[in-house]
């Protein structure tokens, strides 16, 4: 069973952002797009709190369960935080009877300091004020929250103990968790009366250096690159902290063997598999060390290379006999920083996704487009430097949602593919007000051309419509920003349901 089999004949017809016909998604479909695509902080077209009350407004319009499955799905699969906390707490509002709350908790936690988020944001939610801001607490959501403290150790909760409008302390006394054995008896008792030992980390290794007082600029140096020594030695800087600091790290003019170590465990396939990093992660620590002046910075970019071809390792192409087209969409959209604390652009994601996808196919053609198309295929070795690549010449294509123009250029050239992908935010128009559309060339391509080709919609944004109809004409809708999307496209490829793999989500 395909995605277009889980929509209605008739799907309804509404307008983009650009005044252009689209066509509005189920309200499972829209649920899904806008939240494995989305940080909460705002996109080009849509506010953060717009999109909010938007996802609040279709947890009413599907199954308790599907939302409990899709916040576990975003969590476990798709590597996202804040929004699976935000479906947790917002379905706790509403639903309530049985224990579903509190198993979609459990599975929602998986980090220490996701304990204190929650009930953040629950208090946010439910617009507490006063001393007693998380009086009330759900009776799941507490079951939940108690279980979770199951999960974690005194290095886990000592790190993630940091001062915020709910404390551990807090947590701890709202959850009441009952100690399974002595040892959990001690480690809550601590959280209590706040003694977690103080854990061994960098930010607090580093601070300890900061309070030393130094005789001269050179001392303080040395004390600096030993302490990132130590750090690299001890196994205890963690995948996400080593790729943050790798600026940090070669600036303190660590040893040559502290630089190897540091790459083999960047490239290691266990490390990068236990790490869950979103490919943009690979991108940003790469695009940082790219603007370095230094030397060994090559070495690490090298790393970082073999890091995002082992994050892939069983991501699966196509052979010679399947030609595809990836498209990437690099208009003015697609330009908003995915976050307010990030760099990275939706166009920076699906660059890379496109260029992950060409490096496991044997048969492509990559591009961008935006007023216009250009094609430019690109080395299979290289992924983030072709991503880079690609971001510098963006503008010569304007910046436009021109989509059709990608197909129209197949159609001139009587050029047949079997698969036609686009990475983009879906917000497609004619800039030229001459009455061209996606639907339209597709409609032309799959009579003339190709009529066994199959699109590929790749939303990275999630707005809940798309430039053609899903319904047929071989036309399927993925979302997200995790290479777990091509699992996605796997299931697809086998007949299976488009969101089969978070129905089947364990809770």
């Amino acid at each position: 069973m395909k995605f277009n089999q889980l929509f209605t004949r008739k799907q309804k017809k509404t307008k983009n952002h650009e005044g252009a016909v689209a066509y509005k998604l189920t309200p499972e479909m829209e649920l899904y797009s806008a939240v494995v695509c989305s940080t909460l902080d705002g996109t080009f077209y849509e506010s953060g709190k717009d999109r909010l009350n938007r996802i609040k407004q279709l947890i009413n319009k599907v199954k308790p369960e599907f939302v409990a499955q899709l916040a576990v799905y975003c969590r476990q699969k798709m590597y996202l935080r804040s929004v699976p906390l935000v479906l947790t707490v917002e379905l706790a509002k509403k639903h309530n009877g049985d224990d579903l709350i509190s198993r979609m908790t459990k599975g929602v936690v998986q980090r220490a300091d996701e304990i204190t988020e929650l009930l953040a944001y629950y208090q946010l939610a439910n617009e507490r004020k006063g001393e007693k801001k998380l009086n009330q607490l759900s009776k799941q959501l507490q079951k939940g929250l108690a279980s979770a403290f199951y999960k974690f150790d005194e290095y886990q909760f000592a790190k993630y103990n940091r001062k915020g409008s709910v404390s551990l302390k807090d947590a701890l006394f709202l959850a009441h968790p009952k100690a399974q054995t002595e040892a959990q008896q001690v480690l809550f008792k601590k959280i209590a009366n706040d003694q977690l030992e103080v854990p061994y980390t960098w930010e607090v290794e580093l601070s300890k250096l900061g309070q030393i007082t130094y005789k001269n600029t050179k001392q303080k140096e040395i004390a600096v690159r030993k302490k990132w020594e130590e750090l690299i030695d001890s196994g205890r800087l963690g995948y996400m902290a080593l790729m943050r600091n790798l600026r940090n790290i070669l600036q303190a003019n660590v040893s040559n063997k502290h630089i190897q170590k540091v790459a083999a465990k960047l490239a290691d396939p266990q490390a990068v598999a236990k790490s869950r990093q979103l490919p943009f992660r690979f991108l940003s620590a790469y695009r940082e060390l790219k603007a370095l002046n230094l030397s060994r910075t090559s070495y690490l970019l090298k790393a970082l290379e073999k890091a995002v071809q082992q994050s892939i390792l069983n991501l699966k192409g196509f052979d010679l006999d399947t030609k595809i087209l990836l498209a990437s969409d690099v208009s003015g959209s697609m330009c908003t920083p995915i976050s307010q604390k990030s760099k990275i652009q939706a166009y920076d994601i699906g660059l890379l996704l496109s260029m992950l996808m060409a490096s496991k196919s044997d048969n492509v053609i990559t591009g961008i487009f935006g007023d216009r198309w250009k094609a430019m295929n690109m080395p299979a070795s290289t992924i983030l430097e072709n991503t880079m690549t690609l971001r510098k010449i963006s503008g010569q294509v304007g910046y436009s949602t021109n989509g059709y123009k990608v197909i129209d250029a197949l159609i001139r050239k009587g050029e047949k593919v079997d698969k036609v992908m686009f990475f983009t935010d879906l917000q497609m128009w004619d800039s030229r007000h001459g009455g061209n559309s996606l639907k339209k060339s597709w409609t032309k391509y799959k009579k003339q051309i190709a009529p066994h080709a199959k699109l590929y919609l790749f939303d990275l944004v999630g707005y809940g419509k798309t430039p053609i109809s899903i319904n047929d004409q071989d036309v399927f809708l993925i979302a997200g920003w995790s290479n777990k999307i091509f699992d996605v496209l796997a299931a697809i490829e086998d007949g299976k349901r488009s969101l089969k793999a978070i129905k089947q989500m364990t809770l």
